[in-house]
């Protein structure tokens, strides 16, 4: 028995060989959400249990309020409070707490992917990443699937090529002349102005 796991669905994959997806889609797919704030709760307190260490329940609280995307990061930042009161012989604090909670935040938020920026941006224009990705040349769909190339370039590192193949299996020069025209658009539509702001916000 082989258990894969992957941030995408098999038929959101690319550059894998067909003869492996079909196989891949073959088993059984679940999908894993991001864990519910009773469930960080419950891991933070059994990694603490398994380390030995007593965090008062207000610590324990603000971190899993605060710390929602994985659970790496969630027991990186109290392996982290630990070593800091450890290294430090301090005391656990709501202060540190917020200090070590602060950096792992700030990073999540810098590592923003394609995949995501495509699922906001059709979430705000209210339709599906399929049909932003489609070749479709209606305008209110060609200006979303720009916004998000202009959004990959602008909160990426990922290459125009790489971007345009991601979105849509366009080419570099989709993606570059997407990014004019976003801020061509910019400058002289009122309305498409707010969409930018609206976007970089939920981005950033």
């Amino acid at each position: 028995q082989v258990i894969l796991t992957s941030d995408k669905a098999p038929v959101d994959m690319q550059d894998i060989e067909q003869r492996l997806l079909s196989r891949f889609k073959w088993g059984l797919s679940a999908e894993l959400q991001n864990p519910d704030y009773e469930t960080r709760i419950s891991i933070l307190r059994n990694k603490l249990y398994r380390d030995g260490v007593e965090m008062p329940d207000d610590i324990v609280e603000y971190v899993a309020k605060h710390i929602k995307t994985n659970i790496r990061e969630l027991e990186g930042a109290i392996i982290s409070l630990i070593a800091q009161s450890s290294f430090n012989k301090k005391e656990v604090t709501l202060e540190l707490a917020q200090q070590v909670v602060e950096k792992f935040v700030k990073n999540t938020k810098r590592e923003v992917s394609i995949d995501y920026i495509q699922k906001v941006v059709s979430d705000y224009f209210e339709m599906d990443v399929a049909t932003l990705q489609s070749k479709t040349r209606k305008r209110h769909i060609v200006q979303a699937r720009q916004l998000a190339m202009f959004f990959a370039k602008k909160f990426t590192k990922a290459s125009l090529a790489s971007i345009g193949s991601q979105i849509g299996k366009r080419d570099h020069a989709t993606v570059l002349h997407a990014c004019k025209t976003v801020d061509n658009l910019a400058e002289t539509d009122k309305q498409f102005r707010k969409y930018i702001e609206d976007l970089t916000k939920k981005l950033s």
